[in-house]
């Protein structure tokens, strides 16, 4: 968690970025840029040395209107804005590097994160969202895959964004699962921070089960994905392109072992060639308040009660 705020430096001389001379600026013609919008120094001295290594240049701009400046001069890889900052707050800098520079990636950060936000985020083809403190280690890996993945513009596409209700349509890739994740776990906010790991990882496991074997791992399949939040409930739908199952046929996972045969379902995998595992829906369902399939296992509802009591 990032220190008490200090008082910014000079902002004359912190909002500016430095043009870099001929001879450097070929010397980094092969680095992955980075650019950090946040009025607190700290969480630049935060980021920069979390992010830092070679074959990265990170620099960084304190308000939203000289983060635009720095994007419209130079072409960024990935924009790590804060939400509120003088000038130009996050969401409208995140608006305008859509239309400057579409193929720059950015990563919202926020210390008063709303569902009103997150959505916003989405829509805007944000390419993560975290809210302060963030945990540093979840932030490099959102960092590495903004950096090293090759996402098209229809990997998210958005079928209704609003903060009670949101429908999305995903390619059937891993890089897009974590994406998404990581927002639904921003989504369950008034949720304890265990809570929210145990809904996100319990999700994160119906979502690769779509991919990996309702898709069988095809990126130009699709999978769809609703989040509703009523007043006493989040609601997690899944719906994959595949056939379905029968948990009559899952004899290789651990939800079919017999009672007082708890491994029963590995000699099984192994002796199918299969890798270790078969924990996934016996987890989830352990993770969440209710899980429910359609009659052909290729519908998935995920359900975690807000009022602590679960209904009759």
């Amino acid at each position: 968690m990032p220190a008490p705020r200090k008082p910014a430096p000079q902002r004359k001389a912190a909002a500016a970025v430095s043009q870099p001379s001929e001879e450097a600026a070929a010397s980094c013609s092969a680095s992955k840029r980075i650019l950090i919008a946040d009025d607190d120094p700290d969480v630049h001295a935060l980021l920069r040395a979390a992010l830092e290594s070679p074959g990265r240049r990170i620099e960084s701009v304190y308000d939203g209107q000289a983060a635009l400046r720095a994007v419209k001069t130079s072409a960024y890889d990935l924009v790590l804005t804060d939400l509120n900052m003088p000038g130009l707050d996050g969401m409208t800098l995140l608006e305008r590097i859509r239309e400057v520079r579409p193929t720059t990636r950015a990563v919202v950060m926020t210390v008063a994160s709303t569902p009103e936000n997150v959505v916003r985020a989405i829509r805007e083809k944000a390419f993560s969202y975290f809210s302060k403190p963030f945990t540093l280690s979840a932030v490099q890996e959102m960092v590495e895959r903004a950096l090293s993945g090759s996402d098209a513009a229809d990997d998210i596409q958005v079928l209704s964004a609003r903060p009670h209700w949101l429908g999305l349509r995903l390619r059937c890739k891993m890089e897009t699962a974590g994406r998404i994740v990581q927002f639904i776990r921003e989504l369950g906010m008034d949720l304890s921070a265990a809570e929210q790991d145990q809904v996100a990882t319990a999700f994160r496991e119906i979502l690769l089960n779509a991919i990996e074997h309702g898709a069988g791992g095809d990126p130009e399949k699709r999978v769809f994905i609703t989040y509703v939040r009523t007043k006493r409930a989040a609601l997690y739908y899944v719906r994959d392109p595949g056939k379905g199952f029968s948990f009559d046929e899952l004899t290789h996972a651990a939800v079919s072992n017999p009672e007082g045969s708890p491994v029963e379902h590995a000699e099984i995998r192994e002796k199918m060639g299969m890798r270790p595992g078969g924990f996934g829906i016996m987890m989830t369902r352990q993770l969440v308040d209710e899980l429910i399939y359609n009659e052909h296992g290729n519908e998935v509802l995920l359900i975690k009660y807000l009022d602590r009591e679960r209904p009759e």
